[in-house]
């Protein structure tokens, strides 16, 4: 009886698991994926958020990051031992030392670069005569007694400045030392002497006894004041004529600062702390940017000066570079909000999905234990229990997988959403499951979509979700993704709502095609054809969850995938604008000319398929803006582009232009080559009056020159001749068309001319087409001297490295897609695994009335192709819709081009990316017919005796 009563009591958790292990281990792998995509993604964030701060502060230049605290020289009231005290290196020590321990967190500096000490902000002219004088000008050289300079440089030559026993405000002897660079421009050798004076004139002897040469010329102790390492040719501000003058800095030896306070080159003290930025986090950005704040003018200034001195500033740069790091997360953090909600909708809907599939397995278990009493508590307490055995471990583990695999982020937000996970799941199929069972079920009438009709309650909920929809989206378009006060969640939510209505749409009209097809189908002689759609028909697998689910991923990975291809192309653009083809050698200056022989050899060099030789004038002057002429020189061409309203309103903006002279024909095929506007050879054509001219022949202003312009230059000079006065010669010019590029010059003010027509027709530029050799196309370019610069397009690309935080951002679009993609397949399986059970038996009773096995693949083939094909072709049409209705409100600037000097940092829309839209799309159908496929061999196998034997499955 024991025992009885022991097997009675078997433990129900147990027992199920033993039951069924294949559900549950695949269960727990979902939950598992899903928990640790929920737990990385904010990890991700705060990851690149971090790297994003400290690579900015790291790579900053050190005289802006560098948080400088200053203040004059002591008070001339004070006694000379206590001004003198001050500035040696016992008291500047003790201050450094105290002012290092009170910076406010985060900031905090690297100690190791600390530097303090007396510099002059006056620089004192140099009389010497053998320092160098390249406009009769004397150098001025200013002169500082930092700390550290033996850890922070190497002995070149001589010997270190040493400070004597002593040295006072009346000490006029003392020893310093200048860098190799400083040494080398000026001339500088080891004994020289130079004379600084005083304030009453009295000559302080400072005599170099050593050069030095930087242990890290990029570090914080040389580049906070860049004269400490190289020295400057500046021009001279006071002369009326462009003169300049060498400019420089003398080491004297620590401790040697009390001399510089007898000096009218206004000394000051000075401590300077550079950022250790190792420890910080993105979200300590805010927070940087107040105490920043408070430190230059706020209370940490007033705590600066309780150690410093009461006239001690603060000034650093590092505030503007921590507010451009924010700008910058401001303007991604709503892209990846996209991609964030559009990844979690479709992980939620697949759940959903998948514990669908749970209750409608067990549907005839529970409606048993229903039916002979148990209770809905009962059950639905059972059922969490043997979902959190399996669920919540499932999430733990993703949860550490997602610590341990994305080093950096906070821990709470990543153990939120994987506790969401874990909560959705443990809720979703015991709820659902007991929904289902309020009520004892009995066998009812079978599904039938084609005869279905909505009810009053979804029409409303599906035409709230479309106001909700059609309301994100028009917001988005009007004031893009972000909204200035942080990410708007509706907004980033607008491709999931997108794909909600049209998940919703393509389910009401879903029946229309079969209830079509239905009635011819039914007259044909074989069964096949008409069987698969009624059972298509009837088939819970072409529902609004999983087409919902299908259309979400697909949406998702088409976003992912434009806004990745975006960024790429855009990149190429801003690298073709900035090179103007795939290779460019131009003089070094704007008026250096090339040689015949450098470009006959570049020219054929392996690799270079065309090559177009461009003659650029730059800040040519324009004529004043011809009245009422600002819309006549519009044409009917490819090339012309913009309105003329623009133009006119854009003409008073040229007033100065690049003037580009091209070989028309070269130069068309090589902006076709790189994907330009049509460039129009034939108008530029040297006849007539614009004949070409022998090189060197002088040609009268009344010479008129076709020139194709830009759309504010066209505007300005109007549709009559112009004169025009340029270094190429002077002549007339008449605009016979425009276009918005032109490949030689990134100005968006031009006038491009035949260069035969000019009087100086020696190209500048040029242009080549193709792949050379880069170490040959310099070689060859350097045997004519160093006056020449290649640019290579792929270098230029290269250098749109990415940041980390633009990195960041792009890994989790690419994540996005793959997950997107994975998820869309899955969804597929899941609803196709749903209706395994009736497939299997609907085929085992077929095959009993005669259905041979090849019918049988067929059946099912030809049942799953509506679903597939609905949800491929609803996906690809939701990915291009939402990529064309939020393109116009998503600028992706930040990811593409943002931190790149000198980039192009124009407007970059969202495009349709082919290969994210049809790849996820193709994969539905192919899995769908691969499924189908396995079905029909494994049930093949199967006898029906062996289907059919376990009672009739509806």
């Amino acid at each position: 009886m024991s025992n009885d009563k022991r097997a009675a009591s078997a433990p129900w958790i147990r027992t199920r698991l033993r039951t069924a292990p294949g559900a549950a281990t695949a269960l727990a792998v979902l939950v598992l994926v899903t928990a640790f995509l929920a737990a990385a993604f904010p990890r991700a964030v705060d990851a690149y958020e971090s790297k994003g701060l400290r690579h900015d502060i790291a790579t900053a230049d050190a005289g802006r990051s560098t948080v400088e605290i200053a203040r004059p020289q002591p008070g001339l009231e004070l006694p000379q031992e206590q001004r003198e005290a001050e500035t040696r290196n016992p008291e500047l020590t003790r201050v450094g030392t105290a002012l290092l321990k009170a910076l406010p967190a985060p900031l905090r500096a690297d100690a190791s670069s600390v530097a303090y000490g007396v510099r002059t902000t006056k620089p004192s002219v140099a009389t010497e005569p053998w320092l160098p004088r390249p406009d009769a000008v004397p150098p001025k050289l200013t002169y500082v007694a930092q700390s550290g300079l033996k850890d922070h440089a190497t002995l070149a030559s001589g010997a270190w400045p040493t400070a004597p026993d002593g040295v006072t405000e009346d000490s006029r002897a003392v020893q310093g030392a200048v860098t190799e660079e400083t040494a080398a421009e000026l001339k500088v050798k080891v004994g020289a002497t130079i004379t600084l004076l005083t304030a009453a004139q009295e000559p302080i002897t400072v005599t170099i006894t050593g050069i030095v040469a930087p242990r890290d010329p990029n570090g914080s102790y040389w580049s906070a004041d860049p004269l400490l390492r190289s020295p400057s040719l500046v021009p001279d501000p006071s002369s009326s004529f462009p003169v300049n003058f060498w400019t420089g800095t003398v080491l004297l030896a620590e401790d040697t600062g009390p001399v510089l306070l007898s000096t009218a080159a206004e000394p000051v003290v000075f401590w300077r702390f550079p950022p250790d930025p190792t420890g910080l986090t993105g979200p300590d950005g805010s927070r940087l940017t107040s105490v920043i704040a408070s430190l230059e003018s706020g209370p940490g200034l007033l705590k600066v000066r309780r150690i410093a001195g009461g006239t001690a500033v603060v000034g650093t740069g590092l505030g503007t570079i921590v507010e451009a790091n924010a700008r910058m997360r401001d303007a991604i953090g709503p892209v990846i909000a996209v991609a964030g909600l559009g990844i979690g909708s479709v992980a939620a809907v697949v759940l959903l999905m998948t514990g669908a599939l749970i209750a409608a397995r067990r549907r005839d278990e529970l409606a048993l234990m229903r039916s002979r009493g148990g209770s809905l508590r009962g059950i639905g307490g059972r059922l969490l229990a043997e979902t959190a055995v399996t669920v919540l471990p499932a999430s733990a583990l993703g949860l550490l997988l997602a610590v341990l695999l994305v080093d950096e982020g906070r821990w709470w937000p990543g153990a939120l959403a994987a506790a969401g996970v874990a909560l959705l799941v443990c809720v979703a199929l015991p709820v659902r499951t007991t929904l289902q069972h309020i009520r004892p079920t009995l066998h009812g009438a079978r599904e039938d979509m084609v005869s279905a009709r909505p009810s009053r309650r979804r029409t409303v909920a599906e035409l709230t979700l479309l106001v909700l929809a059609v309301g994100a989206v028009t917001a988005l378009r009007r004031r893009g993704t972000s909204t200035g006060g942080g990410t708007d969640l509706l907004v980033s939510a607008a491709p999931v709502l997108v794909a909600l209505i049209a998940a919703l749409v393509l389910v009401r009209i879903y029946p229309l095609p079969l209830r079509l097809a239905a009635r011819p189908m039914a007259r044909l002689r074989g069964a096949i054809g008409f069987l698969s759609l009624a059972r298509a028909g009837r088939s819970s697998a072409g529902g609004a969850l999983p087409l919902l689910a299908l259309l979400l991923a697909l949406a998702t990975a088409a976003f992912g995938g434009s806004v990745i291809a975006g960024i790429g192309d855009a990149r190429d653009d801003a690298a073709l604008a900035s090179v103007g083809a795939d290779a460019r050698v131009s003089g070094m200056g704007d008026r250096a000319t090339l040689p015949d022989e450098l470009v006959s050899t570049v020219s054929g060099l392996d690799g270079v398929r065309d090559a177009a030789p461009v003659r650029v004038e730059y800040s040519v002057t324009m004529p004043e803006a011809a009245a009422g002429d600002g819309a006549g020189t519009r044409t009917d061409t490819a090339a012309d582009t913009g309105t003329a309203g623009d133009d006119a309103a854009d003409a008073g903006d040229a007033a100065t232009a690049a003037l580009v002279g091209v070989e028309p024909a070269s130069y068309a095929r090589l902006a076709r080559t790189h994907g330009l506007p049509a460039f129009p050879a034939a108008r530029l054509r040297a006849t007539g009056p614009s004949a070409p001219l022998p090189e060197g022949t002088e040609a009268g202003p009344e010479r008129v020159l076709p020139a194709i312009a830009s759309p504010a230059v066209a505007a300005r000079l109007g549709k009559e001749p112009r004169a025009v006065r340029t270094l190429s010669g002077d002549f007339r010019v008449q605009v016979v068309g425009t276009t918005a590029h032109v490949a030689a010059v990134s100005s968006t003010n031009f006038l491009i001319v035949n260069a035969a027509s000019l009087e100086q027709q020696a190209p500048t530029t040029l242009l080549l087409a193709g792949a050379p050799d880069p170490g040959k196309l310099r070689a060859a370019v350097d045997e004519n001297g160093k006056k020449f610069v290649v640019q290579l397009r792929s270098e230029e690309r290269a250098r749109y490295v990415n940041t980390p935080m633009q990195a960041g951002a792009e890994r989790i679009y690419l994540a996005a897609v793959a997950a997107g993609a994975g998820y869309a397949l899955l969804a597929v399986l899941l609803s196709l695994l749903q209706t395994a059970p009736e497939r299997k038996t609907l085929l085992a009773r077929l095959r009993t009335m005669g259905l041979t096995t090849a019918q049988g693949r067929r059946l099912l083939a030809f049942e799953a192709t509506p679903q597939a094909l609905l949800a491929a072709g609803g996906g690809l049409f939701t990915g291009w819709a939402t990529i064309a209705l939020l393109s116009p409100g998503v600028d992706l600037v930040p990811l593409a081009l943002a931190g790149v000097a000198g980039a192009d940092a124009g407007p970059v829309p969202l495009r349709t990316d082919l290969w994210s839209l049809g790849l996820p799309a193709a994969g539905v159908v192919a899995l769908a017919a691969a499924v189908a496929g396995v079905q029909a061999w494994w049930a093949s196998r199967r006898g029906s005796i062996t289907e059919l034997r376990a009672g009739d499955s509806r």
